[in-house]
């Protein structure tokens, strides 16, 4: 009776104890100690003085308790299973271990211990990589010195992480480790704020890694950018909006930039800065074999940090990419590059030109690209107008081509000659198509020309008066008459190879005295850059042919815009610039005719077209050139004998003399030269009977 009776008393006891959910109290226990990582700024607080120890023995407690009920049934319970499967041990072994050694890796140079931090930060990166959701643990870093507690309010995620994170509501609350709860967790990590006055700074990976790259040992600091590379590269979406969001990754990286670029001498020569393009951020180090020059070593640096610093943003995920090539844009390219750009002193506007031109020869990555062409060129596609002022970047940048000093506008006109070769399509339209849209440089309502007499309206020119043409210096052939045409409309090719081959007159032509300068060569290069530039322009979408005018269309002011302007000036005045000067511009306007756009081709390339009132092309400019010549010639004795002189100094045959009248005669050098070149990529871009096997000779075709 009594046994009886105690029974039913337990039972009624037991009917009063509550029920425990093992697992959600295990799983409660680790949000804890996850949460003290993330929220936790007092680092001076001992371990034993929080309740990650009481939550830890009551995991355990519940692990023991758990393994007692399920002896009988031989299976796992589910929460060692949630501890297998997230990892938990090894998550408390890798906090353990990270906290207290990143704390002291990277933040002495040339630290003893460099091999071994680096060693150690190489472990921990390729465990992030494995398991992505590690890293808003491994990164939580800590300040060095103490400061305020950072607001808690949720931050606002990247478009792109934002839409992840709108998919996984169906995942776990549980803080697990994996990707699905790291997401959970991410949300609510605070955002950076700006560091009160006499804070050091944090010490995590990031800073560490960053510590280890500015290493003096080559392999160190090696190791450390493909360990900072693997980081940026993690798959995880959370992840990565953790590295831009919650850690100074996209900061310390452009920031050292900047340091490198603040430690280099104020004057650099553009010739020793071409010397050092090419240096890979995997070989920073000068050549050897290159002939010193005062910051040498600086300069490589630079290069080679700036080109990790394009591999990190080609190789990183969507999101770190982003951010880390706006930190770039924003920190360097906008607060340092553009002062010394826009500097008063020569020097700085020189060096610092040379030097993004440089950069932009090792730039690589189409989202670093982006935001190059955004700071060189703006964000507005209108065309420009006359008498518009250099209110922008580029609008400077086109003025310093025409510069007194001519060193500046030579090593300016190279920046846009590398900016044109860069696969960026708003490069081309905003510097020329955008005001070659509409064809308004075409006469409207006008008959067609019945020669291109007519259309270059020489009759009205001074250079072409009757007396002139009957002097004895005359052009190589006279005017052909009205070009023919196919049956698509466009001027035949052999037409305009034969126009510019035949500009400059016999008189001034020396080529045929020489052997390796004929028109054949030409053809062959212009073929290979004609492939590669319209391989890299095939993705634009470009049309075949130019929009047929509609007649009856009022004509409109036509400006060619601040960039062919420049151009069109400074090729006016080839007879009177440095040979070196009239090298770069010829190159540049090379550069634009070879682009597969029909507008392009029309305007530069077609000797034909029936311009409007007012208006100017390159086969213009060219013809008023001749013009110019043939009445200098005229006043320079013996000529033809100083002209052949000189052009083999410039190849080298001769020993160099200064001669009489030499800018003149080494401007016609070039001028014969390049029509030559126009010659040759016209004949590319549209050849008369498919790919050009045998080239015209040269004077006609």
């Amino acid at each position: 009776m009594l046994s009886r009776l105690g029974a039913l008393l337990q039972e009624a006891v037991g009917a009063r104890e509550p029920s425990i959910d093992l697992l959600e109290a295990f799983v409660d226990h680790w949000k804890g100690i996850t949460h003290y990582y993330i929220e936790s700024t007092d680092e001076n607080t001992p371990a034993k003085k929080t309740d990650i120890p009481w939550r830890l023995k009551q995991m355990l407690d519940i692990l023991v308790y758990e393994e007692r009920q399920q002896t009988a049934a031989g299976e796992a319970g589910p929460c060692l299973e949630y501890l297998l499967q997230h990892k938990i041990l090894e998550t408390l072994c890798t906090l353990g271990k990270a906290e207290k050694l990143l704390r002291l890796g990277g933040t002495v140079p040339g630290s003893q211990t460099e091999k071994e931090e680096v060693q150690f930060t190489t472990v921990l990166c390729s465990k992030i990589q494995q398991d992505p959701a590690l890293l808003t643990y491994i990164l939580e870093g800590k300040k060095m010195v103490s400061r305020k507690k950072s607001s808690k309010e949720p931050t606002t995620l990247p478009r792109e992480a934002a839409s992840v994170q709108d998919k996984d509501h169906s995942c776990s609350k549980a803080p697990d480790m994996s990707p699905c709860g790291a997401r959970a967790l991410s949300s609510q990590l605070p955002a950076e704020t700006e560091e009160p006055e006499g804070v050091v700074g944090e010490s995590n990976l990031i800073t560490a890694l960053i510590g280890l790259c500015r290493s003096k040992k080559g392999r160190v600091a090696l190791k450390a950018q493909e360990n900072l590379l693997l980081l940026v590269s993690v798959a995880s979406p959370a992840a990565a909006t953790y590295l831009v969001q919650s850690s100074p990754c996209c900061r310390v990286v452009a920031e050292h930039l900047c340091q490198l670029y603040q430690s280099l001498p104020p004057f650099l020569d553009p010739a020793d800065i071409a010397a050092l393009e090419g240096i890979s951020w995997r070989l920073p180090s000068a050549p050897s074999d290159e002939a010193s020059f005062p910051g040498k070593e600086a300069l490589a640096a630079f290069l080679g940090w700036f080109d990790y610093c394009d591999h990190l943003i080609t190789e990183a995920h969507t999101v770190v990419a982003e951010a880390l090539a706006k930190a770039v844009a924003e920190k360097f390219f906008v607060e340092i590059l553009q002062l010394h750009l826009l500097h008063v002193s020569e020097q700085s506007v020189l060096t610092s030109t040379a030097l993004l031109t440089a950069m932009l020869r090792q730039l690589r990555s189409p989202v670093l690209l982006r935001e190059a062409v955004a700071f060189l060129l703006g964000t507005d596609q209108q065309p420009a107008a006359p008498d518009d002022g250099p209110r922008t970047l580029c609008a400077h940048l086109i003025g310093h081509c025409d510069h007194l000093s001519d060193e500046i506008s030579i090593t300016t006109l190279r920046l846009f000659e590398e900016l044109l070769q860069k696969p960026h399509e708003q490069v081309i339209h905003s510097l020329v198509l955008c005001n070659l849209e509409g064809r308004h440089y075409v006469a409207r309502g006008s008959p067609e020309p019945e020669s291109y007499e007519d259309t270059l309206d020489l009759e009205e020119d001074p250079y072409f008066t009757d007396g002139f043409l009957n002097s004895s210096f005359q052009p190589s052939t006279k005017p052909p008459p009205a070009p023919a045409t196919n049956s698509d409309g466009k001027t035949a090719v052999t037409e305009i190879v034969n126009s510019f081959l035949c500009l400059v007159p016999e008189e001034a032509k020396t080529s045929a005295f020489l052997e390796e300068t004929g028109y054949d060569t030409y053809v062959h290069d212009a073929y290979g850059l004609f492939q590669e530039c319209s391989s890299r322009v095939a993705p634009w979408g470009w049309p075949l042919g130019p929009t047929p005018l509609d007649p009856h269309e009022p004509e409109r002011p036509f400006f060619e815009g601040h960039f062919l302007r420049m151009l069109f000036d400074r090729m006016s005045r080839i007879l009177e610039q440095p040979y070196s000067l009239n090298l770069q511009v010829t190159s540049v306007l090379s550069r634009l005719a070879l682009f597969p756009h029909p507008l392009i081709h029309e305007y530069l390339l077609d000797p034909y077209i029936n311009l409007a009132p007012g208006c100017r092309s390159l086969f213009s400019v060219l013809v008023r050139v001749i013009g110019d010549l043939m009445q200098r010639i005229q006043r320079v004795p013996q000529f033809s004998g100083k002209l052949l002189l000189v052009r083999k100094q410039l190849m080298g045959q001769v020993p160099g003399e200064q001669l009489d009248h030499q800018t003149l005669l080494q401007g016609v050098v070039v001028l014969e030269e390049f029509c030559k070149e126009l010659a040759a990529i016209a004949f590319v871009k549209f050849p008369p009977h498919g790919p050009h096997l045998h080239p015209p000779r040269e004077g006609h075709v």
